[in-house]
């Protein structure tokens, strides 16, 4: 395996390898990011900050305040604490390991809390992702204009820093596709292709609703196996980085077939550890030394949609040709 090259270059940032640990409890700390950098990680996201949260410890503090007038003062306090601690993150991850480290902002709106987005690009993030979900459950609305909410927070954005920037998106939009395409327009550098929302369940003993699965599966691949494969040949000089179902080396060599130029991991680490990251690449390379490859690049895409002889094996109409004789 002398000589094998796994890096690629994800937002103009040059990864030693294409394993990126997505935003979660696993990059919450120095001493974990550390760990994951040992075990070979290629890239970290950091946990995010939450909007969400911040607004709603904001809130909570506020019930407890017999001084209404404080509001603005105690909305801002909490954010400026919120933000200091996660810039001090930054800053000691970036002196303690060599590895890129991106930030991550969990938003719901376009309002004025990106103010601390320049702050971040100065603490030394190497880039940002946007983490966005709005619910669309207003009856009385148009759909485009929850996606109207995406190109604002990305203008909004653009326009405090100029490291690059990637939006995490679900996959519950109309065209997919064209959707990413709007997205570089607006100015995001990479795409990652799919996130994993908070899904209620229901307890039907106790009649109380609960989370559903925490956790990705390995059949979760499907999904953004498809649509990386699509956009990849869709859409030009965006950088697609695959998420959720990635649980072996396996799974990470078919996004990369499909035209991923990154993949992310999160769950199967918290199943069996940091250590895990090197088996998976190690599987990664005892494939590609199977088929005598020595680059990532030699191989990225050969799947995709445009370099397959049939094409129309990524369309959603091909369920019926396989399963047409079932009975």
């Amino acid at each position: 395996m002398n000589g094998m090259k796994l890096t690629t270059n994800y937002l103009g940032i040059e990864l030693k390898n294409p394993l990126i640990i997505s935003s979660s409890g696993l990059t919450n700390s120095v001493q974990k990011i550390k760990k994951l950098e040992d075990a070979g990680a290629g890239a970290v996201v950091l946990k995010s900050l939450f909007e969400e949260q911040i607004n709603r410890d904001a809130l909570s503090m506020l019930k407890e305040s017999d001084y209404p007038e404080a509001q603005d003062y105690i909305l801002n306090y909490t954010k400026n604490n919120t933000v200091e601690q996660y810039l001090r993150l930054i800053e000691e991850a970036k002196r303690s390991v060599d590895i890129p480290v991106i930030a991550s902002i969990n938003c719901i709106s376009s309002k004025e809390w990106f103010s601390f987005a320049k702050p971040i690009q100065d603490a030394g993030a190497d880039a940002i992702e946007l983490n966005v979900f709005i619910l669309p459950d207003n009856i009385h609305e148009n759909g485009y204009l929850y996606e109207q909410i995406y190109d604002d927070i990305l203008l909004n954005l653009s326009k405090r820093i100029s490291f690059p920037i990637s939006v995490k998106i679900g996959q519950h939009f109309t065209n997919i596709p064209a959707f990413v395409k709007n997205l570089k327009s607006r100015g995001a550098k990479g795409v990652v292709l799919f996130n994993k929302f908070y899904a209620p369940d229901i307890d039907v003993d106790s009649m109380t609703f609960t989370s559903s699965e925490v956790f990705s599966n390995p059949s979760d691949l499907k999904q953004s196996l498809r649509w990386i494969g699509i956009v990849s040949s869709l859409v030009k000089n965006i950088h697609l980085c695959a998420s959720t179902g990635v649980h072996d080396g396996t799974a990470l060599v078919k996004q990369l077939l499909a035209g991923a130029t990154a993949v992310q991991v999160c769950s199967v680490l918290y199943k069996k550890g940091p250590e895990y990251i090197s088996t998976i690449l190690s599987d990664l390379m005892e494939w590609m030394k199977k088929h005598n490859f020595n680059s990532i690049d030699e191989f990225r895409g050969r799947m995709s949609y445009k370099n397959i002889p049939d094409p129309t094996i990524f369309e959603r109409s091909q369920f019926m040709k396989y399963f047409s004789d079932i009975q």
